[in-house]
Formats: structure tokens, sequence, C-alpha cells
């Protein structure tokens, strides 16, 4: 254990499915990981199926694919997926006994806030994972935090209605507010900038979240998403430019980095 993350065993360790289901446009799959140990908030895994793994089309999947973790406690991990390619595909199809291939917990996690700062989480689709997490650390703390989560529509929108009291946005106005959930945010550094911003989610909601806690000189961490083949900073494959020049590499030296280090969030 270092100071600021918890480390991953070397090598990749077989793991259980638990259970899967489906809600609304996504899937909740739970591991058991006896053998590794607890996340922390913001760390995310690289998954495998453990049998039928670049057997498909071309082979594909070729390489794991990069998970935030949505909890973990107890040799129990919980991971939410939403198919868009080979790899999520793959992984959507597992069943309870079925074998995953597991590295993690990796990366550098969230900070708890500071100096009596309010927490306000802010996540964009995929990116409710690691925010729902956090989430529950904070209140098991007996911290408060404002959970806010936007979604394209009322079927993706349908796994937040097990968080009372979240703040919820859709593109299409068909649950909660009509518009995008930096509006929501937005709207409660108005009522109270003494604020710490956490936010997750696809990279022009990151970068409105970065340029929003930059402009208002409000602290923000971002759990950031990038393509992975390694996890571990061999590749190189998932850096993102320095506000100071230079990159840094997502997997290493993030997910989570302080909006004002960044220069930009890139686009996918």
């Amino acid at each position: 254990m270092s100071a600021d993350r918890t480390l991953a065993p070397f090598g990749r360790r077989r793991a259980v499915v638990v259970s899967e289901r489906r809600v609304g446009a996504y899937s909740i799959l739970e591991l058991a990981d006896r053998d590794g140990p607890a996340p922390q908030p913001g760390q995310f895994y690289m998954l495998a199926a453990g049998a039928g793994w670049g057997a498909g089309e071309d082979e594909r999947p070729f390489l794991p694919r990069a998970f935030s973790a949505m909890g973990g406690a107890g040799g129990t991990l919980w991971f939410m997926l939403e198919t868009v390619g080979p790899g999520t595909r793959r992984l959507a199809t597992l069943r309870k006994g079925e074998a995953v291939w597991a590295l993690g917990p990796l990366g550098r996690p969230f900070a708890r806030p500071e100096d009596g700062r309010r927490a306000l989480l802010c996540g964009g689709g995929i990116g409710l994972p690691p925010l729902v997490f956090l989430s529950g650390a904070l209140r098991d703390a007996g911290l408060d935090a404002v959970l806010q989560l936007g979604f394209r529509d009322a079927a993706h929108a349908q796994v937040a209605a097990g968080f009372a009291g979240a703040q919820l946005a859709t593109d299409d106005g068909s649950v909660g507010h009509h518009g995008l959930v930096t509006d929501l945010l937005a709207a409660e550094l108005d009522a109270d900038p003494h604020a710490v911003v956490y936010a997750c989610g696809p990279p022009g909601m990151l970068e409105a979240v970065r340029r929003l806690c930059v402009a208002r000189d409000v602290p923000g961490r971002l759990a950031l998403e990038a393509g992975m083949a390694c996890g571990y900073g061999a590749c190189f494959g998932c850096v993102v430019p320095l506000a100071g020049g230079g990159y840094a590499r997502v997997c290493v030296d993030g997910p989570v980095m302080e909006a004002a280090a960044l220069a930009e969030i890139p686009a996918a």
C-alpha cells in the first residue's frame, strides 16, 4: 500500500462472475476476486473474459478493457458495462460461474474533500461507477455529497433509480433536467462555490467540467477515460497534455487528475 493508492499484485488474476443483471441500457457485473486487494474509489481494472477472448470476428477483442470499479469490498467487485464494441459485447454475455481475468486495482484514486469544502459529484453515462463508489465512501465517512448524473435518455437513466437524492439530467428531457449535467454543476457552484468537484464521463463532458473549474478557481478532480493496452504505463497509449507542457499517462499518473493540471481533455 502506497500513500495514495492501493497497489495491485503483479499479473492478472482469475475472478469468477457472481451475478450479471441488466438495468436499462447497462449491465451490472459482480465478480468474486478473493485474492486481490480492495480498490479505492477512482481506481480501475483491466478485464478480459476467461474464454472466447480473441475468438470473435477478426480474432477480436485483442486486448483487455479498462473499467472503473463501481464498488469493492470483502473480495467482491462491481462494474457497469455498456455494449459498444467486441470487448464489452463479450463481457456482457458472461454469466454466473464464468471466469474473468482481472488486473487491478490500478491508478490513482480520488482524494477526499479538504478545507471543509462540500463534494459535488458530476457524472455522465458510463462515467457513473467511480462516482457511485466515491459517494458511498464519503457517506461512510460521515461526509455529505451532491450526486449529479447525466444520461442520453430515460433508458440510460434507469440505472440511477437506486441512488436516492441524485440530481438527473437527460439530453432529451425524458428524465430530470432537460440539458447537460454540467448545467446542474454550474447551478450548484453558483449557490455555493466552496466546493470540490469530482467528475467522470465522456471527453466532451470532462472538458466542460475542467473549463468550469479552472474559470471559477474551484478544485476539480477528474477521473479520465482512455483506451489502454496495458494499464501500468508501458505502452504510452493513454497520454493527455498538461497545462505546464508535456504529457501524463492516464493509467499511472491518473486516472484521477486535477483539472488545473490539464491543458485539455482530448476528444476520443
